[in-house]
Order: C-alpha cells, then structure tokens, then sequence
C-alpha cells in the first residue's frame, strides 16, 4: 500500500474520530457543559469517577487516534503537493506535525487527569474537581480549546492547493472556511461557535481530502 493511499485512510479516521467526539459530547457530555464555559466541574469530577472508561475512550479517541492517523495524513498530503507545491510543501508538512503533537500531547494530560481524579475522588471530590479543573486548562491550552494550529495547517495546505493548483476547488474552498473559523477561536465572543464550524467543516475537509489521495493513489 502507497504512503498516499494510507494517507487518505488516516483521512477518513480521522473524519471518524471527529464524529465519535460529536456524538459522545451531544449525548452524554453536554448535559454537564462539557465543552462550554458554563461546564460544571463537580459534575465531570463525579461522572469521572463513576465511568472513567467512556472518559478514557473520549480521550483517547479524539486525541490519541486522531493525533497518530494526523500524523501519516499530513505526511502522506505534503507528499502529494510536492510535486506541484515544491519546498512549500515542507512548510505545511512542520505546520501538520506541530498541530499532531500539540494534539497527541492534550489526550495524554486528558487521561492523566482522569486517573487522578479517579485516585483523589474517594477521600476528597472537592480536590478532585480542583485538580481536574486545572489539568484540563492546560489540556485545552494545548489544543482542546482553541484550533490555532489545526486552522494554520489547513489553510496553509488549502492556499498552496489553490495556488499551485495542487488540490480541487472542492477541497480548497471548505478548507479556507474551516481555516477562518479555527482563526477565530481566538476571539472570546464567538469562540464556541467559531469552534463548532471548525469541527464539522473539518470532517467535511477530512473526508474529501481522504477521497482526493484515494485517487491520487489510483491514478498514481
């Protein structure tokens, strides 16, 4: 199997991994506001403690996963832009690589988080909630809470597509619109909804950049 094939693979995963975290956040994540700034601490500190599994498996998932199929992705698309693209290319493969570490780096402080809450919560929850609450501040530093790294990359890969001709419109333009919304995480007012477009246009991104390798890979 080509680097490019498996490339568009980890594409679809990691469109996957994007789903699964919607579904789970929707479903049972969200009556505690997780994912929001009216998150209730006790809540996640005691639903932590009661199934850590379905925690671990969120965490793991949506960053462990995503993080490692991101990698063979961005090294697998800056192979297929080369060509056309040049020492650019490189660039966008550095902004690819920061983004998957910084990832991959959120879902380890994430499961040790909620080992420790799990180890604290039995002789004190208020500690446990303390502890949880600041270990996710640095997890959602890192990448949980503002997409600063994932938008560069995107719109660094969707600008040398347009510019070099190196990817279809089709991929290209939902690309700058995910880019722009990552941006603007940044700016507190319209952070969470800026956030949410980001989500869903990138498993829309995900999954026509997975096809467009897919073909390449055929054609190649």
């Amino acid at each position: 199997m080509t680097l490019i094939r498996t490339g568009g693979y980890a594409a679809f995963a990691c469109a996957a991994t994007y789903l699964f975290g919607f579904t789970l956040l929707v479903t049972v994540l969200a009556p505690m506001g997780y994912g929001t700034k009216e998150i209730d601490i006790d809540a996640v500190a005691a639903f932590i403690y009661r199934s850590p599994g379905i925690i671990t498996v969120w965490n793991t998932t949506i960053y462990i996963v995503n993080g490692l199929a991101l990698l063979v992705l961005v090294v697998a698309l800056s192979d297929h832009l080369r060509p056309r693209s040049g020492p650019w290319a490189q660039l966008a493969q550095a902004m690819g690589v920061v983004w998957a570490t910084l990832v991959l780096g959120a879902g380890m402080i994430a499961n040790v988080a909620t080992e420790r809450v799990v180890a604290i919560y039995v002789t004190s929850p208020q500690d446990a909630a303390a502890l949880w609450e600041i270990l996710h501040s640095v997890e959602l530093g890192l990448g949980g809470g503002n997409e600063i790294a994932g938008a560069a990359w995107i719109l660094c890969v969707s600008s040398l597509g347009v510019a070099k001709a190196a990817l279809p419109r089709r991929v290209t333009y939902p690309g700058m619109i995910t880019g722009l919304a990552g941006l603007a995480t940044l700016v507190p007012p319209v952070a969470d909804s800026a956030g949410a477009v980001f989500g869903l246009g990138a498993i829309l991104w995900f999954l026509l950049v997975g096809r467009v390798l897919q073909r390449a890979s055929v054609s190649g």
